[in-house]
């Protein structure tokens, strides 16, 4: 049996007791957006360290991986990547763990949490941790569920290569770029928030209050450690991908610059014999100037524009320069 307690409005509890065993039952307490009520009310009910407190608050933003034993709970911050305005970013939870409960505290950004937490609440005897009534195993099954939420943004980087290859041979260099440094920025963000992901997991299996010490746990640990690579492998395949289009776009934005530059200089050159010419009959010299007194000068003058700009482009035809 689950049973669901709202205790305020950022604070919510589940508390799991299986009937047919005779372990203790164990408590789930979800914060969200911790404040100091929210730390306040932790404070008075648990016996955390301060520092670890001050650590939980929503104004409190940790930039590295934290795992940490007391005497009697484990203190984890852990983070995940999270979908948000269009950019990846660190998601972060935190975790205080006992033998008898587990307080997660976190943001409301963190999707995969509150959506496990309210399959709890509707279906707890289908949990894994209903069966075991372990901690440990409710640990797994939030890690896991996060984890797996994860995977969609993985896919979607996936989606969002195969749109960035068809805009890059499309030739739309302006969008192509913007589309590749924002896929770059989420595949390097989603990396530095997974890099210590498995060295993690694997501590928890060897943590000094035994929280995961039975093969039977373990087990399931193993599994994690396993997405958490599959994971990894997927995003260095990305990164390398996303290199390669990267090095493609480049490569066509190269050779359109060398192709534009080729036409204007062609086009300049061609151009130079009509200058010459309009330079020589411009001058400002009566006595001996040709044509100057013809009836034709002028279309005289207009034939040998022609025929200069006609050898010149002779000339590069037989080079094969366009």
């Amino acid at each position: 049996m689950a049973k669901f307690t709202k205790i305020s409005k950022n604070i919510k509890q589940i508390t799991i007791n299986n009937e047919a065993s005779s372990a203790k039952e164990i408590k789930w307490i979800d914060v969200s957006d911790a404040g100091r009520k929210e730390i306040e009310y932790l404070r008075k009910n648990y016996n955390f360290k301060l520092s670890h407190l001050q650590s939980s608050s929503a104004k409190a933003i940790a930039q590295r991986t934290v795992i940490d034993d007391s005497e009697d709970y484990l203190f984890l911050i852990i983070h995940f990547p999270v979908f948000q305005d269009g950019t990846i970013i660190a998601g972060e939870i935190d975790f205080f763990i006992s033998k008898d409960y587990i307080v997660t505290i976190h943001n409301k950004n963190v999707k995969g949490i509150n959506d496990f937490f309210n399959l709890c609440k509707k279906d707890g005897d289908s949990l894994l941790a209903y069966k075991f009534e372990s901690t440990a195993v409710l640990l797994y099954e939030i890690l896991e569920k996060i984890i797996l939420e994860s995977y969609g943004l993985l896919d979607q980087n996936s989606l969002d290569m195969n749109e960035l290859e068809n805009i890059i041979f499309e030739q739309k260099s302006k969008k192509s770029v913007s589309n590749i440094l924002e896929l770059r920025r989420n595949i390097i963000n989603t990396r530095k928030i997974m890099l210590n992901h498995k060295n993690i997991i694997k501590k928890l299996t060897s943590s000094e209050i035994g929280l995961v010490s039975e093969p039977e746990i373990k087990k399931y640990y193993f599994k994690l450690v396993e997405h958490s690579k599959r994971f990894w492998e997927i995003l260095e395949i990305q990164k390398e991908m996303i290199e390669v289009l990267n090095n493609t776009n480049e490569s066509l934005l190269n050779y359109r610059t060398n192709d534009i530059m080729r036409t204007l200089t062609i086009f300049s050159v061609i151009v130079f014999p009509l200058t010459l010419l309009a330079a020589i009959f411009g001058m400002n010299t009566t006595n001996g100037m040709p044509f100057i007194n013809s009836a034709h000068g002028f279309w005289i003058v207009m034939s040998l524009m022609a025929i200069g700009c006609t050898v010149m482009i002779i000339y590069f035809h037989r080079k094969k320069w366009f």
